[in-house]
């Protein structure tokens, strides 16, 4: 999928800008499990539905199911079918997906530096 255009992007007003990229881009990777993904498919490179699943931990196989679909749908993740025989799919990041690499970097850097681990980040 090529890059979201204007009307494309149902998150797209923000103060006085007719169009603002970083509201849409939150409503790309806003979702509370997108950047998880993202980050696990950037650390792991391709990953089987299973292990995708056991890497994220704590994710339902539906959220996973219908969050990879939506980022799929997005143009940031691949699936591919890589066995018929048994039936297997494999998920990976497209070109624009990677991009988003700094951006999760940061959002790790960030967390490191600002965070501490509670159980109200799960």
């Amino acid at each position: 999928m090529s890059k979201k255009t204007e009307q494309e992007c149902v998150a797209s007003w923000c103060a006085d800008d007719d169009w603002c990229t970083v509201t849409c881009t939150a409503h790309l990777i806003g979702k509370k499990w997108h950047p998880v993904i993202v980050h696990r498919l950037l650390a792991h490179g391709p990953l089987g539905f299973n292990a995708l699943k056991a890497e994220i931990g704590t994710i339902s196989s539906t959220v996973l199911s219908n969050s990879l679909e939506d980022l799929e749908e997005n143009g940031l993740v691949n699936r591919a079918i890589v066995s018929e025989k048994p039936f297997r799919v494999e998920y990976s990041l497209t070109e624009q997906g990677a991009s988003l690499e700094p951006i999760i970097e940061a959002m790790d850097e960030w967390g490191d530096e600002h965070l501490q681990e509670t159980s109200s980040c799960a």
